[in-house]
Parts: structure tokens; C-alpha cells; sequence
């Protein structure tokens, strides 16, 4: 359990570890293509030694040092494993490794911890057979543990039947170049986060692929092609910096994050503008983004969809405004390391927050802070509610965040960082 102090008047400058996001995609092409990639500035943690685990397993040589990766790429040859891929409760790498594990030749088991295997992977299992893979839930749940018998990817046209959680097209793009023949996809239902898949085609690129892609992302083709290795440098990590630009909203001050570029291949930067809605000064400059505040906020109606991963912190700071945050299209939320939805509402009633949690939505009713109190945060194992919840404890004395290691999935050393704010 750890304490958070509190501080206000701040004026940091401070910098993130890289991309989760961008680093799981680079890697994932860097691991596909032709040749030695080289990425710079690769977040090193819980969830990335995940990734890079498996891709060993599966033929990658990767050297990891600590700011710089060396991937030699298989060209597409991918091999099986000799023992079953244990993912932990990395959502990203389980959907992103089932679709390369299909790339071989043999069995393959991939498996995860006990949320994992409560965490929805159906829709992609049902695309997949349309692109010719025998894979299967093995306790018919939908969700891991998966068993695929790896022969690869026919291409051709295949259906996802929703696009509730962009890992799943994430998924099937990566690894759509290396199919036998041009790979269609079409997308039902309505796609949320759709900044992810943004980010997905961009990296693609960068290694030489292209997509052609609806404007609504209901659809895709891609011919076969090739991964080009190349040096790809990594952003600094959106969600990561989310905590102390919300810092800067709650306690008052002014804090800078200097590696998250303008503009950014991440769509949790648009977390910046929401801040400035609700009263805060935004700057960004070559020296990075700043968020001021001078702890005076306004509550706000936003739809989040887009966004899924900071909707935790947004909710923190909307505790701190004058006024009702509505919090709209979220129930994704409900599949993630934890169900934030629900959990959030939790966490914050206990430090005297009225918030009404609903399906698909959140509504946090803010007395700009006023009467708030100290308690002891549960987790939930979540690195995101973790880092959120902290924000908080800034402003409110007596806030205690129990099982604190939990932020090793995505910012090892958040601790360290955020304790330079006071």
C-alpha cells in the first residue's frame, strides 16, 4: 500500500516511457518483416516482456536493451512453440499473437491468467475462420484459453461481426499482408476506438504496408506484401502522460509532458482538449504539451468511445469540477484488465464522490471537490485505476492505493515519476 501525498502549485516537467500501444504494433511488424529492425524508445514492462516472450517462442530474435530494441524479422515464417504462450492479462498481445500464431505451421496454445480468460476473444476467433484458421476456445466460453492448428491465412473475404474492441482489427490487419491471397475484411457494427486502428495502419505503413480502408472503417483490403525492417522511434505514452496533465487540473499548477510529439499517432492526446474544456490552459510547443490550471474546473458531456483508457483519469478529474460530467459509450470499458466501468464508480464513491454508474455510461456529479475524504483504493489489479485514483490523493489527504505493483504492466516506475510532482 502506498500514501499519496499531497501537493498543489505544481510546476514539473517530466517525461513518459513509450508507447504500450505503439510498441506492441512495432514490434509486431518489426517481428514479420524482412531483415533487423531497430526500435528507439520502446516501453520496457510487464505487458511488452509478454509480447517479447512469445515472439521468441515463435522464431523472433529480439535483443532488448534499455532504450533500444534489435528485432530480426522472420519475413512471415513463423514457428511453433514448445511450450503454450502464457500472456498474463495483456489483452493486446493475446489478440495480436492469436492472429500471428495462425501464421505457422502446427498447435498452438495460447492461454492467459484467470481475467484473461474471462476477456472476450470471439469475434476475432469467427474472422479468423473466414481467412481459413481451425482455432477454437478450448472451454467454448469465447474467451482463452485458444487452440489454433496453424496452416496460415487463406485471405479472401472474411467478416468480424463487431467492432467493439479495435485490438480485434488491430489483429487481423497486422497479419492480413502475409496471406496467400488478397485479404478483405468487413466490419459490423458500430467500431469504437477507432483511433487505435488509426495508429495500427500508420505503423503499418511506416514498415511498408499499405491498406485501403473505407472512410468509415467498415472495410478493408490489403494484397499481399511485405514488412520492410527499418529504425522507427516510439512516442512517449499518451495514456501515461494522461496522469500528470490531469495533475495539473487537480492540485493547480502547471506540468509538462516533453516526449509526447504534436501531433501524435495517439488518440488519448485529444484528452488535452477535454481538459481545456473543462477550464484548464493548454500549450504545446517543441518542449512538449503543458496543461495550467488554477484548480477552478467545470464539468463536461463528452463521448469517450474513442478514448476508452483515459476515461479513468477524466473521471478523477471531473470529481474535482463544479457541475455534472456525463461519460458516454463506455460499456467497453467493462472488458478490460478490470471492469473500469464499474470499478471507478466504486472507487470513488468511497472518497465521498456521488457518481451513477449506468451500462453504458457514468455521470459524476462534482461539488468541485468539496468534502472529500482519505480511503484505501483497491486496484483491482488494474494499472489504470492505479494511476488514476492516485491523481486524487493530490488534492485529498488520506488516500492509500493497495496493490500498488500493478502499474508494472505499462509504467514500471510511475511511483518514482509521480512523487517528483510534490
Amino acid at each position: 500500500m502506498i500514501e499519496i501525498q499531497t501537493a498543489s502549485g505544481l510546476d514539473a516537467t517530466i517525461t513518459v516511457p513509450g508507447s504500450k500501444s505503439i510498441t506492441q504494433r512495432a514490434l509486431i511488424a518489426a517481428s514479420l518483416a524482412d531483415g533487423r529492425s531497430i526500435l528507439r524508445g520502446p516501453l520496457t514492462s510487464e505487458d511488452t516482456e509478454y509480447s517479447s516472450r512469445a515472439l521468441r517462442a515463435l522464431g523472433v530474435h529480439l535483443e532488448t536493451g534499455e532504450d533500444t530494441w534489435y528485432v530480426d524479422g522472420t519475413g512471415g515464417t513463423i514457428g511453433v512453440p514448445s511450450e503454450h504462450l502464457y500472456l498474463g492479462n495483456n489483452g493486446t498481445a493475446t489478440r495480436f499473437l492469436t492472429s500471428v500464431a495462425a501464421l505457422g505451421v502446427g498447435e498452438v496454445i495460447i492461454d492467459g491468467d484467470e481475467r484473461m480468460q474471462q476477456r472476450p476473444i470471439a469475434p476475432l476467433i469467427e474472422a479468423l475462420r473466414g481467412w481459413g484458421v481451425d482455432i477454437e476456445s478450448i472451454r467454448g466460453t469465447g474467451c482463452p484459453p485458444l487452440r489454433i492448428r496453424a496452416a496460415g491465412l487463406s485471405g479472401g473475404k472474411t467478416i468480424l461481426p463487431e467492432g467493439k474492441s479495435s485490438q480485434y482489427l488491430s489483429s487481423l490487419l497486422l497479419v492480413a499482408p502475409l496471406a496467400r491471397q488478397p485479404a478483405e475484411l468487413e466490419v459490423h457494427g458500430e467500431i469504437l476506438s477507432k483511433p487505435y486502428v488509426a495508429m495500427t495502419l500508420e505503423v503499418m505503413a511506416e514498415f511498408g504496408v499499405g491498406v485501403e480502408v473505407a472512410a468509415d472503417f467498415s472495410a478493408f483490403r490489403v494484397e499481399p506484401a511485405r514488412y520492410r525492417a527499418r529504425e522507427y522511434r516510439i512516442e512517449g505514452d499518451a495514456s501515461g502522460a494522461s496522469y500528470f496533465w490531469a495533475a495539473a487540473a487537480v492540485a493547480g499548477g502547471r506540468v509538462t509532458v516533453a516526449n509526447v510529439p504534436v501531433p501524435s499517432l495517439q488518440g488519448d492526446t485529444m484528452f488535452v482538449p477535454l481538459l481545456a474544456r473543462m477550464g484548464c490552459s493548454v500549450q504545446q510547443s517543441d518542449f512538449g504539451i503543458t496543461v495550467e490550471s488554477d484548480g477552478r474546473l467545470e464539468g463536461i458531456t463528452v463521448d469517450m468511445s474513442a478514448m476508452p483508457d483515459v476515461v479513468p483519469t477524466l473521471a478523477v478529474v471531473a470529481a474535482f469540477a463544479e457541475g455534472e460530467t456525463e461519460i458516454s459509450n463506455i460499456a467497453h470499458l467493462r472488458i478490460k484488465e478490470s471492469d473500469r466501468l464499474h470499478g471507478v464508480c466504486v472507487e470513488l464513491g468511497k472518497i465521498g464522490v456521488h457518481v451513477d454508474e449506468y451500462p453504458d455510461r457514468m455521470v459524476i456529479h462534482g461539488r468541485g471537490g468539496k468534502d472529500l475524504h482519505g480511503a484505501a483504493i483497491d486496484t483491482y489489479n488494474d494499472h489504470r485505476m492505479a494511476m488514476s485514483l492516485a491523481v486524487a490523493g493530490l488534492r485529498v489527504p488520506g488516500i492509500r492505493i493497495t496493490g500498488e505493483q500493478c502499474v508494472a504492466k505499462s509504467f514500471p516506475d510511475f511511483w518514482q515519476r509521480f512523487a517528483e510532482l510534490s
